[in-house]
């Protein structure tokens, strides 16, 4: 019962670090060549030399652009907490530039225990901002305009960016305009009045590279070695965990979720799952539960679908899937049969259905989409003469014949053999 109340204990340690972005994160804050650091170093030199920035932060979603920045925000604010006043906006939600400088306009005032008006005009929310930042600049306090969703403030004529970026050229003003993209080309929608006035400092978020995986892991997995957790257990636990990570067949799991989806969010998602799999009267983390939790984080429509096929629907997938091998140029249901007929010749296969059999079984499948017609051409023609192509990979059909329980042994052997 000790281990079962310890391992429990254990498993709400690692759940809330693993919810927690400002724990996850620190690990790439102590490189001087990681993002964190430039970030960091761009925005205080804005506090401590009175000077304005723009940046852009530009990467696939999930990578940890946004919990970088938090992050510096926060060590900023514990820093410096009286000269920096944060303004969030979102472009899914503050993409029209009334509507944007209106919510400037009300964050400053509850950042300065302002009274705000909602029926001030855009020229007067535009004022209000402009001499914000010029009373804000003679105290030597910093706005920090954080703009997620970049690229949609760069529809229409992009009047908030400009006035913004324009105001930074005042020597009065001191502010920083950080804009967050998954658009690489973010910079290049800018109008060319806009550009001029942009800094072009930006910096790239990607995935995590395989060697700093380890790192990651390590950092989010390992249990402390100063908490309330039994001493013992917490070596014990930590020494399995370590054989684990070095196994092959672990980094094997690794490999197949990367390749999926390499980000930072995914990869934190699935070790949360692997954590809510822990067996508690164990107390450790197996392989097994990463196994579990890598089913479990990776949908697999296709091969759900393929589950519910029936015997003559494999067939027609399998002979699909030669025709494609040998490089046929017209796929369609002609050609189908007539690879269907030639396998049965070969092997004397007991599954030989007749043509009216086999072309209900290939409509199923493209209602199920596991085959789709190649064009919108030639809706008056028949199904028989339409062309299509497979919209499932041969891993994916070959995994699923797998697991098929009653699969015939020769579409195996076909599958294997290719050709």
């Amino acid at each position: 019962m000790g281990v079962e109340n310890t391992a429990e204990q254990a498993k709400v340690l690692l759940r809330t670090r693993l919810c927690n972005p400002n724990f996850i994160f620190t690990i790439f804050s102590d490189s001087p060549d990681s993002n964190y650091s430039k970030l960091k170093y761009i925005m205080s030199s804005s506090v401590t030399e009175a000077c304005n920035n723009s940046v852009l932060l530009l990467g696939p979603r999930g990578c940890g652009k946004v919990p970088i920045l938090e992050l510096v925000i926060n060590d900023l604010l514990q820093e410096y907490p009286d000269m920096i006043c944060v303004i969030k906006l979102n472009g899914l939600l503050h993409s029209d530039d009334n509507c944007a400088l209106k919510e400037i306009a009300r964050q400053l005032c509850m950042e300065h225990h302002l009274m705000f008006s909602k029926m001030a005009s855009f020229d007067d929310n535009s004022q209000f901002v402009l001499s914000m930042l010029r009373e804000c600049g003679l105290a030597h306090k910093t706005i920090i305009f954080v703009l997620d969703e970049f690229d949609l403030f760069t529809q229409g004529k992009q009047r908030l960016l400009y006035s913004l970026l324009d105001a930074m050229q005042s020597i009065t003003s001191q502010a920083v305009v950080i804009g967050v993209s998954c658009r690489l080309d973010a910079d290049q929608l800018l109008e060319k009045r806009v550009r001029s006035r942009f800094s072009h400092r930006k910096l790239l978020f990607l995935p995590p590279l395989q060697e700093d995986l380890q790192k990651i892991l390590q950092h989010a997995l390992l249990l402390p070695t100063e908490s309330e957790l039994p001493p013992q257990y917490v070596a014990a636990y930590n020494t399995k965990l370590l054989n684990t990570l070095s196994d092959d067949k672990f980094k094997d799991i690794i490999t197949s979720l990367c390749d999926s989806d390499s980000t930072l969010n995914h990869l934190l998602r699935f070790l949360f799952a692997a954590v809510c799999h822990m067996d508690t009267k164990s107390g450790f983390l197996s392989l097994d539960n990463f196994k579990t939790a890598l089913s479990s984080i990776q949908r697999q429509p296709k091969l759900e679908a393929l589950k519910d096929c029936s015997i003559l629907e494999l067939y027609i997938l399998v002979c699909l899937r030669r025709l494609e091998v040998k490089e046929q140029e017209t796929t369609n249901f002609n050609s189908v049969m007539k690879e269907y007929k030639s396998v049965h010749d070969s092997f004397q296969t007991s599954d030989y259905y007749a043509r009216n059999v086999c072309l209900r079984a290939f409509e199923h499948l493209l209602q199920r989409q596991l085959i789709s017609l190649v064009d919108n051409r030639g809706h008056g023609q028949s199904v028989e003469f339409r062309p299509v192509r497979l919209l499932i990979s041969s891993y994916e059909l070959h995994q699923g014949l797998k697991s098929y329980r009653s699969c015939p042994a020769i579409l195996h052997k076909l599958i294997d053999r290719g050709v």
